[in-house]
């Protein structure tokens, strides 16, 4: 046999017929244990990191003077790196950890050679690392969601693909004819990010297209990124660990057909959406306003499916940490996109355009649903990983009121603040001047971006308890903890009392 196809013949991930199920699970834990605590250790320390920017850039927007003798804390650079290290450093390695984890259990098979998914994933986060230090050091670009030099972009490319791959191969080798609703979210993810990064790449920073091109492109780059990456991920996840922990199917297999068909089909042209008005093909705007507004279909059959999945079981909802989360995370998914949609329409986006507005709707789809999904997953994947339960109910508690309340007010500051500054924008008075001038808007807004500030506050704590409780159950010995029964939120009696 040839070296090829010997190294072809080891990555069959196929277990050995007649294994027991519950040793194959702990056959695929086992072995994707070192990859996973590599991809969650590394979101963790990302997740700090993008919170400290995050904090830079809110006060200096409130407080001008903070930090001004630093010249790699300017705002535009401490924006730059939290956008970029919340995105590729938290988000992926939390989605490479979740979905390759997810796939490999639905599809019953292992990874062979987990080594090469250890190297591939330290070269992307020496490749993010790189990035923001390119950013910080001025090397930024002027295209958002892409601010790192293009000189990562390869690192990041081939790190990917060597990630990639081991869920397609999984899948490809998955152990039941049936097909997941969790594996068609994931599995289209990891084909629709990279087609997303090369043509952005391509057209904006290698071989830059001529005019509004450029613009159109990155619009179309940065809301699919939400939309055909963040969200399928976070779709997946939630239609894997909702009905996983509830010990139930999920309601209706049909309705989850129609979701994904539907995002699949409407979701990549909603994003020119926000070049309304802008010096485009009118065309191609209404193209964007339909694709937006036929958005909520996949949003109100996913909503179905995930309420009727829960409904009757919230006690357990509040019991778990992993529920209380997805929950969450599925309950800002519905009112995040019917949002946007709504944005879509020209009445409303005259208003929202330029404002704090799409700052509050960018948060609320990326943390209160993304991140607030995946912190759900990481809390119900870790115990599996490791062996041992998580250390403190009290620091997830902690976790869960800081993130859940400091998002909340960061949503209502930059939505309300953003619509009276969209409002005052577009005043006229009798003579058909602007009503208010440029600094009276922006005295307006101090209060909201003050609250923005005090919200990022409660975050960063809810972060540090995770961080805490996430290293404090990696260095535990195995306990006998493990045998008392999952960390649950609420006891048996105080359940009762309830």
């Amino acid at each position: 046999m040839s070296p090829l196809l010997s190294f072809f013949t080891s990555i069959d991930p196929r277990p050995k017929t007649g294994v027991p199920l519950k040793v194959q699970l702990s056959e695929i834990d086992r072995e994707m244990r070192v990859p996973v605590v590599l991809f969650v250790t590394s979101a963790i320390l990302w997740l700090q990191v993008g919170t400290i920017f995050a904090m830079i850039a809110s006060i200096k927007l409130h407080n001008p003077e903070f930090l001004q003798g630093f010249e790699w804390l300017t705002f535009g650079r401490a924006r730059s790196a939290h956008l970029n290290a919340m995105a590729f450093g938290w988000g992926n390695n939390a989605i490479f950890a979740v979905a390759l984890w997810i796939m490999a259990r639905l599809s019953k098979v292992s990874v062979k050679h987990g080594g090469i998914l250890v190297v591939a994933g330290a070269f992307w986060n020496i490749g993010v690392t790189a990035g923001i230090v390119g950013i910080l050091t001025g090397g930024l670009t002027s295209v958002e969601w892409l601010e790192m030099p293009p000189q990562v972009a390869p690192l990041l490319g081939i790190s990917y693909v060597l990630v990639a791959v081991w869920g397609v191969i999984m899948f490809r080798f998955r152990a039941m004819g049936h097909v997941y609703v969790s594996q068609w979210y994931i599995l289209g993810a990891l084909f629709w990010f990279p087609w997303l990064y090369i043509i952005a790449q391509t057209l904006i920073l290698w071989v830059p297209a001529r005019g509004t091109v450029q613009a159109i492109t990155n619009w179309w780059f940065g809301h699919n990124v939400l939309g055909l990456w963040l969200t399928p991920m976070g779709l997946g996840a939630i239609y894997y660990f909702l009905p996983k922990v509830l010990g139930r199917p999920i309601h209706s297999y049909y309705l989850s057909v129609l979701g994904f068909w539907s995002l699949a089909l409407f979701y990549n042209w909603a994003g020119v959406h926000h070049l309304i008005g802008g010096p485009i093909p009118v065309w191609l705007v209404s193209a964007g306003i339909v694709g937006s507004i036929m958005m909520v279909i996949p949003v109100v059959v996913t909503a179905i499916n995930h309420h009727m999945t829960a409904a009757g079981n919230w006690r357990a909802v509040w019991c778990s940490p992993t529920l209380r989360f997805i929950v969450f995370g599925g309950m800002s998914y519905t009112l995040a996109s019917l949002a946007g949609s709504a944005m879509a329409l020209r009445d409303v986006n005259v208003i929202t355009h330029f404002t704090q507005f799409t700052i509050g709707h960018a948060h609320h789809g990326v943390y209160a649903f993304f991140t607030m999904t995946m912190f759900g997953g990481i809390y119900f994947m870790m115990p599996r990983i490791l062996n041992r339960e998580w250390p403190s109910a009290a620091l997830i508690r902690t976790h869960f009121w800081c993130a859940a309340i400091g998002i909340t007010i960061m949503m209502v500051a930059l939505h309300v603040g953003g619509w009276i500054q969209g409002e005052m924008m577009i005043a006229l008075d009798a003579d058909g001047n602007p009503k208010y001038a440029f600094l009276e808007i922006v005295a307006m807004l101090v209060p909201w971006l003050f609250s923005r500030s005090v919200s990022g506050m409660l975050l960063a704590i809810g972060h540090l308890a995770f961080l805490v409780n996430f290293f404090w159950m990696l260095a535990g010995r195995r306990s006998a903890k493990s045998q008392e029964g999952p960390t649950l939120l609420l006891k048996e009696n105080e359940e009762e009392v309830r």
